[in-house]
C-alpha cells in the first residue's frame, strides 16, 4: 500500500465519521484513530508488517452520514470556479516560507504576475531550503498556505490564473 492510498483512506475514514479503522493487509497493518470533536488529536496511523493473510476489518460507526451530503454538494461549484485556474502544488514534504528571511517582504502577494521560473516560496526540507518556481506564466489568484507553514507532497500552495 503506497502513501497516496494511506492518505486517502485517512480522508475517507474522517468524513465517514468513524473513530477507528483497521485494515490488515498481506504486509502491512493500518490502525487510523480520528480524534472527537473536543479533542485537538489528531489522526494516527501506525504501518505494521505482517505476515498473514489480508483481512478487512469493518470500521466502527460513530456518526450518521447526514454530514457529509452537503460537503459533497458544495466541493464542485469550488472546483467549478477553481478550475480556470493552475494549481501549484508542494513536490516535497516540508515547511513553507514565503520570505527569503524574517526581514525581507514576501517572494509573491495576490494579484502579483509572475512568469516561468519565478520564485514562488521556500520548503526547507531537512535543513536545506529548496526555493520552489513557478511552473506557469500569470497572475497570482490565492495563497493556499500560511508562512512558515507545513506542507505535504502535493499540497496545493498557490493559484495561478493563466490568462
Amino acid at each position: 500500500m503506497d502513501l497516496k492510498e494511506i492518505q486517502n483512506l485517512i480522508k475517507f475514514v474522517a468524513k465517514s465519521g468513524a473513530s477507528e479503522v483497521k485494515l490488515e493487509m498481506d504486509d502491512v497493518k493500518i490502525t487510523i484513530k480520528t480524534a472527537s470533536e473536543d479533542s485537538k488529536e489528531t489522526t494516527i496511523v501506525q504501518q505494521i508488517p505482517v505476515g498473514s493473510a489480508p483481512q478487512a476489518i469493518a470500521p466502527v460507526p460513530a456518526a450518521a452520514p447526514t454530514p457529509a451530503a452537503p460537503a459533497a454538494t458544495q466541493k464542485p461549484a469550488t472546483e467549478e470556479d477553481n478550475s480556470k485556474y493552475v494549481t501549484i502544488k508542494s513536490p516535497i514534504i516540508g515547511t513553507l516560507y514565503r520570505k527569503p528571511s524574517p526581514d525581507k517582504p514576501m517572494f509573491v502577494e495576490v494579484g502579483d504576475t509572475i512568469k516561468e521560473g519565478d520564485v514562488l516560496c521556500i520548503i526547507e526540507a531537512m535543513k536545506l531550503f529548496n526555493e520552489i518556481e513557478s511552473e506557469v506564466s500569470g497572475k497570482v489568484v490565492k495563497v493556499l498556505v500560511d508562512d512558515a507553514s507545513p506542507v505535504e507532497f502535493d499540497q496545493p500552495l498557490f493559484l495561478v490564473d493563466p490568462s
